[in-house]
């Protein structure tokens, strides 16, 4: 049963990977007919090479006319400025049907594990974006130029040679098939060992990279020699798989001594019994010319181009395509609100891992501001990263208004990150981005945007208008950044921004979708103070929920509530409360005010506002089961 459901999956695989190719080159039709006018002309040279020489020499050197013979060597030599030219272009146009298929295939890649059922991230994923889709590309681009080549200069010169001197064609041909043959033969072993040792490279990977992120632990416990003869045992496993390749790659040789170079012992054995037959020393010469300078390194290149790339290619596309875990289907439910829970919630990052979070029980009422306080490491990545739904519970539950966080439509939260993403276009792109119907508003609207200032309040229904984006402006201070662009509607380079800049335009695209679950995850971390508490006050007023992962003590001054990870444990409480109870709050807050912070400035205070009279809020410290791993920097 087993083997019937790998022998399906194989299938599968390949059916798809042929479609691949075959849409990649079949994209873009006139492309390909570009491609073959460019190879024919690239193949002159391959059909004039043998006519040229031995007209050259039994007409010009050999009959004492060598004005004749060097006007032919002529005529060769602009055969190959052509094909000079020709090889030029052909390069451009193999080069725009494998970069969209490299694009592709990097797309599938990522969306494999974006939307597969994994803690984080696997090595192995890394291994196929960094190395193995570019190997596709390279191996595709490969494949196509030496079949191209080969299948061009062998017509002509099987061309060549039939006018030239048809009694030649016996000698030379059948060893030449007989070549490609063996060859062909020898593709799907060579393939069994790509396979092993594109796996023996990923597990490589996977043990070396593991290596890295435990050598403290390693360390410690005293587990050097033990972990060394792990990896130590997989590098040589890969070495091994090296050297089996290495071997079957020997079948090439083979066959281009019996393709390539048998033609030519065969033809010149056979000299005397041509000559009996009319045939000329200057068509002898020109029938080698056309072996040793066409089709013996046509053949050359068909061997080497196949035998590595078009391996790798196979093999590549069956590690990219087949591989991946349990597909995620993306959430497709409206939630009720946006009240937020965790219900014992737990997670760590592997099976055997000490957990990250352990049992956690939070309520985040719908229309509460939240500030989550602790040392870096502690889990508060890990904690956004639940309640976003990018991470999902080893045990326990997260909802978002009665549905698991999992299954909730993406449009109802945002999670902005540390490093913000500001992608290539306009400003008015990168702002109504996760707010599509924004767009045609934005470009409607004049410019005049980036010069005027608004009010810094907000509405909660900022997303209706031109005016929203206008206010978006206003109220994360782009103004002089949409001005330094060139207006709203001008290209912006992404490389060109500011950290902080770059956070402002994620922040402000944040504010104008229709997300009413908003988690920011240090998100203006490269913020000064006074525009972190701008932003942070336009989020609290454009109502629904928001989760604000401190970067500094002040956000959990402007908060309604303050969630405290020491380490040992969760606690929740207000401001005062924390003060209070956790000596790690009061500690941070008595650092950054100066005080003895056990009182909320009236700055931070009037920056959130007051907490909604119905909202379901705690009173009191609130503690949860929790530990930390202080050995894991959050991402």
């Amino acid at each position: 049963m087993k083997s019937r459901v790998r022998d399906a999956a194989k299938s599968r695989v390949r059916y798809v990977a042929k479609d691949l190719l075959r849409r990649a080159l079949l994209r873009e039709p006139y492309g390909i007919v570009r491609l073959a006018g460019w190879s024919l002309a690239e193949a002159v040279p391959s059909f004039l090479g043998g006519h040229a020489v031995a007209r050259a020499v039994d007409d010009g050197f050999a009959a004492g006319h060598p004005g004749t013979g060097l006007a032919w060597l002529a005529v060769l030599a602009v055969a190959w400025l052509v094909a000079a030219v020709a090889a030029r272009r052909i390069l451009l146009e193999i080069a725009a049907i494998v970069e969209p298929f490299r694009d592709e295939l990097l797309t599938r890649v990522v969306t494999a594990a974006l939307t597969t059922d994994r803690a984080g991230p696997g090595t192995e994923v890394v291994a196929r974006m960094n190395h193995q889709v570019e190997l596709a590309r390279d191996a595709f681009g490969a494949i196509i130029t030496v079949i191209r080549s080969f299948a061009f200069t062998l017509v002509s010169v099987a061309l060549g040679m039939a006018t030239l001197a048809p009694e030649v064609l016996p000698l030379v041909l059948p060893p030449v098939f007989a070549g490609l043959g063996l060859f062909l033969a020898s593709l799907p072993a060579m393939a069994r060992r790509q396979r092993k040792f594109f796996l023996a490279d990923e597990r490589t990977t996977a043990a070396v990279a593991a290596l890295a992120g435990g050598l403290r632990d390693i360390t410690a416990c005293g587990g050097e020699a033990r972990v060394a003869e792990a990896v130590g045992g997989r590098v040589d496993r890969q070495a091994r798989a090296a050297e089996g390749l290495a071997r079957i790659t020997a079948a090439r040789t083979l066959s281009l001594a019996v393709g390539g170079w048998l033609p030519i012992l065969l033809l010149l054995a056979g000299a005397p019994w041509l000559l009996e037959r009319g045939v000329t020393g200057g068509i002898i010469l020109g029938t080698i010319t056309y072996l040793t300078q066409s089709l013996t390194p046509a053949l050359s290149g068909l061997v080497q181009g196949l035998g590595v790339s078009g391996v790798r290619l196979a093999v590549t596309l069956e590690r990219i395509l087949g591989g991946g875990g349990t597909p995620v289907t993306v959430g497709d439910r409206e939630p009720a609100g946006v009240r937020v829970e965790l219900r014992g919630a737990g997670f760590s990052y592997g099976p055997a891992a000490e957990p990250v979070i352990d049992g956690l029980d939070l309520t985040v009422p719908e229309g509460e501001h939240l500030a989550v306080v602790g040392p870096s490491g502690i889990g508060k990545s890990t904690l956004a990263a639940l309640i976003a739904g990018l991470l999902r519970p080893r045990h326990g539950d997260v909802v978002i208004g009665g549905v698991r966080a999992g299954d909730v439509v993406p449009a109802a939260r945002a999670l902005i990150p540390q490093e913000a993403y500001v992608f290539h276009g306009s400003l008015a792109e990168n702002l109504t981005y996760l707010a599509p119907g924004l767009d045609s508003a934005a470009h409607s609207a004049a410019d005049s945007a980036a010069d005027s200032a608004a009010d810094s309040g907000a509405d909660s229904g900022a997303g209706g208008s031109a005016d929203a984006v206008t206010e978006a402006v206003a109220l994360f201070g782009l103004e002089d950044l949409a001005r330094r662009c060139g207006g709203m509607h001008a290209d912006l380079d992404p490389a060109a921004l500011s950290a902080g800049e770059r956070q402002l335009v994620a922040l402000a695209r944040t504010y104008l979708s229709p997300a009413r679950l908003i988690v920011l995850d240090e998100a203006t971390c490269h913020l000064d103070p006074a525009a972190e508490a701008r932003a942070e006050a336009a989020f609290a007023a454009r109502g629904g929920t928001l989760i604000v992962i401190a970067h500094r003590i002040s956000s959990a001054l402007r908060a309604h509530r303050v969630l405290v990870m020491d380490g040992t444990r969760v606690m929740s409480g207000t401001h005062d409360e924390m003060t209070a109870a956790s000596p790690l709050y009061a500690d941070l807050v008595g650092h950054w005010t100066g005080q003895s912070g056990t009182g909320r400035s009236a700055a931070g205070h009037s920056a959130a506002g007051a907490v909604p009279d119905d909202a379901d809020v705690p009173r009191g410290p609130q503690p949860a089961a929790f530990r930390g791993d202080l050995d894991r920097l959050d991402a």
